[in-house]
């Protein structure tokens, strides 16, 4: 229990160091993950369900060299497409929210620097570190937030991509 206490007084510190924006980062960065994993737990559970109604209705088909064939093909390749992208943008969004933060960050931090220039004339390094820190430490964290966010969304991306490509693969045309 007393780890707990440590950790969580840890925790505080460091809010405490880098301000108010550090909350705003851990939200988004939070949600942002909690997008990443939603996406890739479709990918591994529901998007073959999708994918085999998709390919079940194809080859329940007669034929499938006419243009209401092609029609067909294109409208179950682009609902598979659109389940496939659910919150793709959002993430990416997230992504790129993530250093903004930071640098909001940087900017209140900077801000408290030149009061404490003005209030003490410059004479008070100890209370212009406070908000150095505060400038520095939003800005490390909106920066890992994104770093983590390009690899997920990356990934997930390219498998949205995979997936959609091997799904028009196997709608043929053949007959």
């Amino acid at each position: 229990m007393t780890d707990l206490m440590d950790y969580i007084e840890t925790i505080k510190a460091f809010v405490e160091s880098g301000g108010v924006v550090l909350i705003g980062i851990a939200i988004l960065t939070f949600f942002m993950w909690t997008l990443i994993f939603e996406r890739i737990w479709y990918f591994k559970t529901s998007l073959g369900r999708d994918v085999k109604t998709a390919l079940d209705q194809w080859e329940a088909r007669g034929e499938r060299k006419s243009w209401n064939a092609h029609q067909v093909r294109y409208a179950l390749i682009s609902r598979v497409s659109e389940r496939v992208n659910v919150n793709l943008d959002m993430i990416g969004t997230l992504v790129s929210l993530a250093p903004l933060l930071g640098l909001l960050g940087t900017v209140t931090g900077m801000i408290d620097v030149f009061n404490v220039l003005a209030v003490t004339g410059g004479g008070d390094a100890k209370s212009m570190a406070g908000g150095v820190s505060k400038a520095t430490i939003p800005t490390m964290a909106g920066m890992v937030a994104a770093l983590s966010g390009v690899f997920g969304n990356t990934y997930i991306t390219q498998t949205a991509q995979r997936e959609k490509q091997l799904l028009e693969d196997h709608l043929t045309m053949d007959h």
